[in-house]
């Protein structure tokens, strides 16, 4: 063999041993190398003075570093470096040896702590030394070890003296060097332990930098060190060496805190909405910056997880596992953000929100097996569990939470020693106060009885911590009290959530006092509830901005009919001056707006109740003209009625998608429902003012929004639309509408329907205003609303029971409650000295100002807010929402207009209202992802009501048929859902219950449609037909109360004899063409008079034994309808001691008579008890008419006193239509 090829062998053999870390092998291999090739000194120089440093680095026991700083005696430096430096400059026939040797040097000096002669000794640019070194196979691997070696030997020397950014341009620059591991070639343990070594430093440094401010997340090169690193890890894999976890190196960090690090800076992007960095990342897929950043994301988070877990075991009692809380703590703040209204499903990729809501929670759980009796990592579970509506396992989260807080918290005041791992006093109160709102808004009666029970232990926890901060000194350090070992127990918590759990306390007491069946306790808590919204409004240690306290309060007080109270604080909301495209990445965007959408439907209600309707109809416009222009609530309207060329069409196709988008399109179904129901007010108030006929061409325009919102749920054409299949539907206006049209309307449209009936001066002065067209019901209406108020008359019931105490609530100021020729008046005698309310006695109508006849709310201009003031302030001004109650007060809780001007900023005095600066942003729960069958339950029951409404508009517009027709359509919806709900294996849901966040049971909504139904039999003066759908709508819902009201009144008529019963003989049907000569039973007054009940166009045989004389069927006939019914103690008293023949009976006996009597009562008794009749007007009136039968006067009388009382604080519908969530915003 010649001299050569051993000295090639030789050189091969000492590169194998310094990359494979052979150091015992190179001694002898330097002795042949210089044996065979002499003229590689500056190579077997550097290696052998690499080996003298390796062996006196591990005779020093260190574990800081690997690379401790030795004693210049240790190398004997004095020596080995100018050695090493003759080598150098006698080199100039291989760059690479001179290289190394170079590297080598430095390497010396730094070892022995000599930091600013390593830096010198050091190549700076690898890239200008060794221009082969990023080509495949240009340099070797020692020479590529000896590369990464000297950019962190160089990277360290800087960082010594706090030059980071510049270390870090060092490695940037040289990354360069790291093409040989990432080729896929599997790198031998030199070249593997100094790219670790390199990169562990590059990452730490990088945290550091982004850490201290020296750099930020938005460079674009701000997660390559990561990416970098986690490339590695890629590579090791592939190439069959997976790195594990531990340390890298004796001394080093662990390698899971580099992935902290990178999960902590991708994190951070996330959640400041940072760009999407992309230095160092290749994307061929071609998908979106978000949906790279949550892949991303997600990468880290398993791989650090991974790890974590994996090296973490499980504690003793008295141990903390904080690394897997801080970890939870991340992923939670993560979670927010994801799953927040600022990501779409499309974002996040397969599984969309629901599917990462599912991978916290097995997170979650993972991290608890690290932990002993984490209470952060049972309030995460608590969170996420009630976001996928796992309501069940959510509230067992949070009772073993709040177990283990209360036993902590009483060891720590026994003790007097603080407990690391237990949630502060802030925090709990927090998690509960989301507890009770959890229950109260997507819970049923269960629920309230819990969250009652929770807001009591929560107000005792409250009253037991010292003050809270105040406002003004919320970010100002204060001195709390401290034990005698100078340890702080329980410090002051802030003034948001002492805010916070006040708002929780009065909100459960709001819900229990609705669901309770105690009637004496109801009051009681109502005035408790008003009391803690007070106090979480408190200016000095609440929160008066709060919009979901101001809400719930103006709710509560509109409930205990404090109408001016409740206008002021409803208006206080509405008042606050923000920019109007506001947006919240949590939020959404125009999130202010969105809401106030309640607050305007509850200000609508209340002027109502004050009978100012043409200002409430124009809140309900406000609800949707706040958002400046239709098109950013419902998207851009796409060309309708214009022909459009095919290539046009698929050109624009994707851009309709985008641009057609509106905030309708971001909400969730709880504020499109909100928008339903201010649209179902809207329309009710239509037919108060021009009648049901107007109402039902505008119910239209109800159906078109529900599709908007919510999308078609019916496969075919519905039945009550088959009068206008042929053409277009026509809106309220009675002119032809486009979709756009009929959701947005136009301005013109509503300025005519709110104007019209002003007055006829006001009225002139816009005569460019188009008109309504003119019907029968609108003729006849608008002289009755012009001239006179609606005036209050509790009446007694005659032979129209039924529809008459319907058309109480819906249509009273058509007259109809004064129809003194139709009810016999119990008016109580009215004392000199208490005022009457004007509404109520005077016949002049009440006039709502108009400022030069124009709308209020117009586009958002620079004047838009004086505007809005002015329309608040000259509402305010008006007499009428100032004048007093004609209330006896009943021991309710008055609520005082100057305490709750205490409680937020201005005054209340007058005609001041108060003003809030602006509001604070919302704190709603979580955003809850219902399964989707839930969700399609919950649209289908909206609108089986937007149905139900819908027949109701009809009914009182006496077409019938069509009524019948928009029941029909309720009808199928109903028993879809009773089909659904069967085939439901999960057990949550029943008939009778309708689950967590339901709206109504199956029940519920069978009887909603059978008391419809008897409504329109009333309406049809079928009674005996009506009281089989009542009895039908009670049989799946025992306390219905529109059924009860209806089922009550016949069985009242049917005492009172105003009813007859039906005959015992069958109808003769007679054949066609042929005449029965039967002899007539009535005379000519009788037969002009219907028959109370009949029906159809068969005629009824008369109530009279048959072939009786003219003269004895006068003395047997049923009184007339107009005529006040005999008493009961004057009934014959034979017809109870004999019992005649049916077909000889006029009448039922007195025994029944008297069960139908008392069963009357007892439904109305039981019902005016509840939650759901307490209030119910309709139901008072009922029970006072069954007392006056019962022969209990002063019962009557207090029943309708208080009826009346109702009826002064009665908007255009119920209170509860606002919220279908109790009194949760």
């Amino acid at each position: 063999m010649s001299k050569s090829n051993k000295a090639a062998i030789y050189l091969g053999r000492l590169e194998d041993a310094r990359c494979d870390g052979e150091w015992k092998d190179v001694p002898e291999l330097v002795r042949k190398v210089r044996k065979h090739a002499a003229d590689r000194s500056c190579l077997t120089t550097a290696a052998e003075i690499e080996y003298a440093i390796i062996q006196a680095s591990q005779k020093q026991k260190s574990a800081s570093r690997p690379a401790t700083a030795l004693s210049p005696d240790d190398l004997d430096v004095a020596q080995l470096a100018p050695r090493l430096l003759s080598a150098i400059d006698a080199e100039n026939t291989y760059p690479e040896d001179k290289y190394q040797a170079q590297v080598c040097l430095g390497w010396l000096y730094w070892i022995t702590g000599e930091y600013e002669p390593a830096a010198a000794r050091l190549p700076r640019n690898v890239e200008t030394e060794l221009p082969q070194l990023d080509q495949p196979n240009g340099a070797s691997e020692w020479t590529r070890v000896c590369s990464l070696k000297a950019t962190y030997l160089t990277a360290n020397c800087l960082v010594r003296e706090e030059h980071r950014v510049e270390a870090l341009g060092i490695f940037e620059t040289a990354l360069v060097s790291l093409s040989h591991v990432w080729s896929g070639q599997k790198g031998r343990k030199q070249l593997r332990f100094w790219a670790e070594l390199f990169l562990t430093e590059y990452c730490m440094l990088q945290a550091q930098a982004l850490e201290r401010g020296e750099k930020t997340l938005e460079d674009n090169n701000s997660l390559a060190p990561f990416r970098s690193w986690a490339k590695y890890w890629e590579v090791s894999k592939e190439q069959g060496t997976p790195i594990v976890g531990g340390y890298g190196f004796q001394g080093a960090v662990r390698r899971r805190t580099v992935w902290n690090e990178y999960y902590a800076a991708i994190s951070g992007i996330l959640q400041q909405d940072l760009p999407f960095p992309t230095g160092f990342v290749n994307v061929t897929n071609g998908a979106s910056a978000r949906n790279q950043l949550r892949v991303e994301l997600k990468k880290v988070e398993t791989a650090y997880e991974a790890l974590l877990l994996s090296e973490t075991s499980f504690p003793r009692a008295d141990d903390q596992r904080q690394e897997v809380e801080d970890f939870s703590a991340s992923v939670m703040t993560n979670w927010n953000v994801l799953s927040g209204r600022d990501w779409s499903e499309q974002d996040l990729g397969p599984g969309g929100k629901e599917g990462l809501s599912r991978g916290v929670l097995e997170i979650l759980y993972r991290a608890a097996t690290k932990t002993f009796h984490s209470t952060a990592i049972l309030r995460y579970l608590f969170t996420v569990h009630l976001s996928v509506a796992e309501f069940d396992l959510a509230l067992h989260a949070f009772h073993s939470y709040l177990e283990i807080v209360k036993k902590g918290k009483a060891r720590v005041d026994k003790t007097g020693h603080p407990e690391p791992g237990l949630d502060d006093d802030a925090t709990v109160l927090e998690t509960m106060s989301l507890a009770i709102t959890a229950l109260c808004k997507y819970g049923f009666h269960d629920a309230a009885d819990k969250a009652y029970g929770l807001g009591v232990e929560l107000e005792g926890m409250v009253q037991k911590l010292p003050a809270p901060l105040p406002n003004a000194q919320d970010n100002i350090t204060t001195l709390d009290e401290e034990d005698g070992n100078g340890v702080i127990l329980h410090p002051r918590i802030t003034s948001r959530v002492y805010a916070l759990s006040w708002q929780a306390i009065g909100i459960s007491q709001a819900q229990w006092s609705r669901a309770t069946y105690d009637a004496s306790m109801r009051t009681e808590t109502q005035s408790k509830a008003i009391r803690s919204f007070q106090k979480s409004l408190s200016p000095e240690n609440g929160n008066p901005t709060d919009v979901r306290t101001l809400f719930t309060l103006g709710l509560l007080l509109s409930e205990q009919r404090e109408l001016t109270a409740a206008i002021d604080i409803v208006k206080a909301a509405l008042m606050s001056n923000k920019k109007a495209g506001e947006q919240s990445p949590e939020y959404g965007s125009y999130w202010r707006q969105r809401s106030l959408i309640p607050l305007w439907h509850l200000l609508a209600l209340l002027l109502s109740a004050r009978q100012d309707f043409v200002m409430a109809a124009r809140a309900c416009e406000g609800a949707f003209e706040q958002f400046d222009d239709p098109a950013v609530l419902f998207g851009s309207p796409s060309l309708q009625g214009t022909f459009r060329s095919e290539h046009l069409n698929e050109a624009e196709l994707q851009d309709e998608k985008v641009q057609a988008r509106g905030l309708v399109d971001e909400m969730d179904d709880l504020e499109k429902e909100g928008m339903i129901e201010v649209k179902m007010t809207q329309l009710a108030l239509l037919e108060l003012l021009e009648g049901p006929e107007v109402a039902v061409n505008a119910s239209h325009e109800l159906l078109v929004l529900y599709t908007r919102l919510f999308g078609s749920l019916q496969p075919k054409a519905p039945a009550t639309t088959q009068k206008q299949t042929m053409e277009v539907p026509k809106s309220s206006a009675g002119t032809i509408r486009s979709l756009r049209g009929s959701i947005f309307g136009s301005k013109a449209d509503r300025s005519s329907r709110n104007l019209k009936h002003v007055n006829t001066a006001e009225s002139v002065r816009s005569p460019t205003i188009p008109e309504r067209p003119q019907t029968t019901q609108t003729t006849a209406t608008v002289a009755s609303t012009a001239t006179s108020a609606p005036t209050i008359q509790v009446t007694k019931e005659n032979g129209e029971a039924g529809d008459s105490q319907q058309r109480r609530r819906s249509s009273s100021t058509r007259g109809r409650r004064s129809e003194s020729g139709r009810r016999n008046s119990l008016k109580k005698r009215e004392p000199s000295a208490q005022p009457r309310r004007a509404s109520s006695s005077s016949g002049v109508a009440h006039r709502p100002t108009i400022v030069d006849g124009e709308d209020f709310y117009t586009p958002i201009t620079e004047g838009a807010a004086q505007e809005r003031v002015d329309f608040f302030a000259l509402n305010g001004k008006s007499d009428l929402s100032r004048q007093p109650s004609y209330s006896k007060g009943r021991g309710l809780l008055r609520f005082d207009s100057s305490a709750s001007a205490s409680s937020t900023r201005g005054s209340m005095n007058g005609s001041d209202i108060l003003v809030l600066e602006s509001l604070s942003s919302p704190n709603p729960l979580p955003m809850i992802q219902f399964p989707k069958e839930q969700i399609k339950r919950q649209r289908q029951t909206v609108l089986v009501r937007v149905w139900l409404m819908i027949a109701a508009f009809y009914r009182r517009a006496k077409m019938h048929s069509d009524a019948k027709g928009a029941i029909d359509e309720a009808e199928k919806l109903v028993d879809s859902l009773e089909g659904d709900v069967t085939k439901d294996a999960s057990g949550s849901i029943t008939l009778r219950d309708p689950g967590w966040g339901g709206k109504r049971s199956v029940e519920e909504l069978w009887g909603d449609v059978q008391s419809e139904r008897g409504y329109l039999a009333v309406s049809e003066r079928a009674p005996y037909e009506a009281r089989e759908y009542f009895e039908a709508a009670l049989m799946h819902h025992p306390d219905h109360p529109s059924a009860i009201v209806g089922l009550s009144n016949i069985l009242l008529d049917i005492y009172s004899e105003v009813l007859l019963p039906p005959p015992a003989i069958p109808s003769i049907t007679v054949p066609e063409g042929q005449q029965a000569n039967m002899p007539s039973t009535k005379s000519k007054a009788q037969k002009a008079e219907a028959s109370p009940h009949k029906t159809g166009t068969l005629s009824a045989l008369p109530s009279v034994p048959l072939g009786l004389g003219g003269a004895v069927a006068d003395s047997l006939v049923s009184p007339l309808p107009n005529s006040m019914p005999a008493p009961a103690h004057q009934s014959s008293s034979s017809s109870a001691e004999e019992l005649p023949a049916p077909y000889k009976a006029v009448s039922l006996p007195l025994v029944d008579r008297l069960a139908a009597r008392d069963r009357a009562y007892g439904l109305l008794s039981g019902l005016t008890k509840l939650g759901t009749g307490w209030n119910y007007s309709d139901a008072w009136f009922a029970l006072a008419r069954a007392h006056e039968e019962s022969g209990q006067p002063d019962k009557a009388k207090e029943a309708l006193w208080w009826c009346v009382e109702l009826e002064e604080g009665l908007g255009v519908r119920e209170w509860n239509c606002i919220s279908t969530n109790g009194y949760v915003l």
